[in-house]
């Protein structure tokens, strides 16, 4: 009867309200973008749009998606966002598996782990890793983009985490009819692992779909840009020259309008992801699939 009780009222009123706060503080930006691309040059250049569109248009939309140089970052970011995550989920799949296993099925396992705990909190810093990209000869390859991060060490404890959760039945069962760690780590584990492998999935996407760092760093042509990148050098360093529109297409649109857009679109493919894996968050995170 305790949820009752005027205390645990109140205690209620005041999450949702806090709760209805942060929700309106993540919301709000995003709808003032929207509603900037849609809406006419005046407006924009005249700070008169709020949260709905003024003056009504798609034109910078148009334009956004018309512009080569943007179609191409959004290329390079889908490419890199699909090998990396594949990549990384993969590396995290099959380092996990040892990794969950008891001392005495896998002696090296504390040595192992140590080491990739020390890796994850320690590091070399930037200019090492930018020296052993370019002594790699990476310099203004794809590769750069994702190689450096396919082994994510909190990826791999997390599916780590998970694998601990399933029942050592599942897998001493497989043992016994034969099957060797291979097959039961893809026959056995894989099917039972689909949250933790959607919840990873979708931190790999979100990591490499919004990385702008490494792609200003290691690539040498603009043309070579993911799409985070481009809009950073779009937005922050306003050069324009990137857009490839000309001057009188510029007299005739606004670049805060572009620039929404751009920002909108890029942001639109997480956007439109996560509804469909934020069911498995829970699940992916803390327990495995099948209860003891």
């Amino acid at each position: 009867m305790y949820h009752k009780t005027v205390s645990y009222r109140t205690f209620s009123v005041f999450n949702y309200v806090l709760m209805m706060l942060v929700a309106l503080l993540c919301i709000l930006p995003l709808v003032h973008v929207l509603a900037v691309s849609l809406s006419a040059k005046s407006a924009a250049d005249g700070n008169l749009v709020s949260l709905w569109p003024v003056h009504f248009t798609t034109e910078a939309y148009q334009k956004t998606i018309n512009n080569p140089a943007f179609i191409r970052s959004i290329g390079i970011s889908v490419l890199r966002t699909v090998s990396g995550t594949a990549l990384t989920l993969l590396l995290a799949f099959l380092a996990a598996y040892p990794l969950s296993r008891e001392n005495a099925q896998f002696k090296g396992r504390n040595v192992y782990a140590w080491i990739f705990i020390f890796a994850m909190v320690f590091n070399g810093g930037l200019v090492p890793f930018y020296i052993m990209i370019q002594k790699l000869h990476l310099m203004g390859t794809f590769a750069a983009l994702v190689l450096p991060g396919a082994v994510n060490i909190y990826l791999t404890i997390l599916m780590m985490n998970f694998f601990r959760g399933i029942p050592r039945e599942l897998e001493e069962a497989s043992l016994i009819d034969g099957a060797g760690s291979f097959r039961t780590l893809f026959s056995v584990f894989l099917p039972v692992s689909k949250p933790a492998i959607a919840t990873l999935s979708l931190f790999s996407i979100v990591f490499h779909w919004n990385s702008w760092f490494d792609g200003l760093l290691y690539m040498n042509q603009p043309s070579q840009y993911p799409l985070a990148t481009f809009l950073q050098t779009v937005i922050i360093q306003q050069d324009m020259t990137t857009l490839s529109l000309d001057p009188k297409t510029m007299e005739l649109i606004s670049q805060k309008t572009v620039n929404a857009a751009q920002i909108f679109i890029g942001a639109l493919p997480v956007l439109l992801i996560y509804p469909f894996l934020q069911k498995y968050f829970v699940k992916g995170l803390v327990i495995g699939s099948v209860k003891e």
